[in-house]
């Protein structure tokens, strides 16, 4: 993915921040601060959740962006948005380590949505704004919902499993998409799109599915 794709905003950001405004640094970064925020929601596993809070982290990243954005500037490999990503599963992926050494999963690739012991990591987002805002009888229709939906997405293989996280979770583009699973734009276009059939099939109780 070349650098300039990046949002017309960022750029004038960026372009400010090179003329040394402080100002651009913080709004460069505040910009960008909800979308880490919904990276670390969908990828934190629930047993982290009760140890560290999501916006510690958040913070954290965006304190070490602010001290290495200097770095970035004068060697700008990828848009920024992927820079801040890498930054904050590298974090995500240190809160693992030390909070739950003894997990299963791996933690040197991407965080699956559902761990393989079957409890639930990135879509206890949905289970928050069940037990928030809905009635009991709605929350429980709501947490059979996420439950099937969860079940479904780990019956996919990793790379499908992924590109639908991070489009539907993380609400990345199919350019972002690709660039993170290593992938051309136009194969991330058709795994999606075979994702979300093998998805809908699942969800239908095609093969495989309940």
């Amino acid at each position: 993915m070349r650098v300039d794709e990046q949002s017309p905003v960022t750029l004038v950001l960026l372009d400010r921040v090179r003329d040394g405004d402080a100002d651009a640094v913080n709004r460069l970064l505040e910009r960008h601060r909800a979308a880490i925020r919904r990276m670390i929601d969908a990828r934190m596993d629930r047993v982290i959740e009760r140890r560290v809070d999501a916006s510690d982290i958040v913070q954290d990243v965006m304190i070490e962006a602010n001290r290495r954005l200097t770095d970035y500037l004068a060697n700008p490999t990828m848009p920024f948005r992927l820079w801040l990503r890498h930054m904050a599963r590298d974090r995500l992926i240190d809160a693992h380590r030390r909070h739950r050494v003894a997990a299963t999963r791996s933690l040197d690739r991407e965080v699956p949505m559902v761990a393989r012991d079957g409890e639930d990591s990135s879509a206890d987002g949905l289970v928050g704004i069940a037990d928030r805002e809905l009635t009991p009888a709605a929350a429980a229709t709501w947490h059979e919902l996420e439950r099937r939906f969860a079940a479904a997405v780990d019956l996919l293989d990793d790379v499908d499993r992924q590109i639908v996280l991070l489009r539907h979770f993380e609400h990345l583009s199919t350019s972002d998409a690709a660039e993170i699973l290593g992938l051309s734009k136009p194969a991330a276009g058709m795994r999606y799109l075979r994702a979300m059939r093998r998805l809908r099939s699942l969800l239908d109780g095609g093969p495989d599915g309940s």
